[in-house]
């Protein structure tokens, strides 16, 4: 008698484009982004200083809202970024503004008396920043002698169009 058994195969292993690992980093940059501040809400006193008025030491103002819109429009339009804006400026755009938003994040968390919370969402959103550096510094280059490989030259394209 013969007793089965279990076969095992590999999983297929697909390489995922650097737009889409970035895109995806910039979408769970944004939500450690906004859940962080969701989440704060819950300390005691805040939703009263909110009704009052005020958001940490500040006044609640059209500028403080606008300028609140304006940092959270940063990830939402790097997610879109990521995935539409050629690869030179795409590598760019996303080195310069992942390293900008990191010292951002850090500053989040100064003076905060609950650092094991502020000090998570921090640390969560850095590890993402420097994933999204890793992945923009590391893009895949094409060499140009593969470039040209697979790429036709004007007489054959002048050629299949007259054709």
């Amino acid at each position: 008698m013969r007793t089965r058994q279990p076969t095992t195969t590999a999983l297929e292993n697909q390489r995922i484009p650097v737009r889409a690992k970035l895109a995806a980093a910039w979408t769970s940059f944004m939500f450690l982004y906004v859940y962080v501040d969701i989440l704060a809400f819950f300390k005691p006193g805040v939703i009263n200083d909110i009704e009052g008025g005020i958001v940490w030491e500040f006044d609640i103002s059209q500028t403080l809202l606008t300028t609140f819109l304006v940092l959270m429009a940063i990830p939402i339009l790097m997610v879109v970024l990521s995935a539409t804006l050629p690869a030179r400026a795409n590598r760019i755009t996303n080195l310069i503004v992942a390293s900008v938003q990191v010292p951002f994040a850090a500053f989040n968390a100064v003076g905060e008396s609950w650092t094991y919370f502020y000090g998570l969402g921090v640390a969560l959103e850095v590890i993402v920043l420097a994933l999204i550096l890793r992945y923009a510094w590391t893009w895949p280059r094409t060499t140009p002698s593969a470039t040209m490989a697979t790429s036709p030259d004007r007489e054959t394209v002048r050629a299949q169009q007259q054709a």
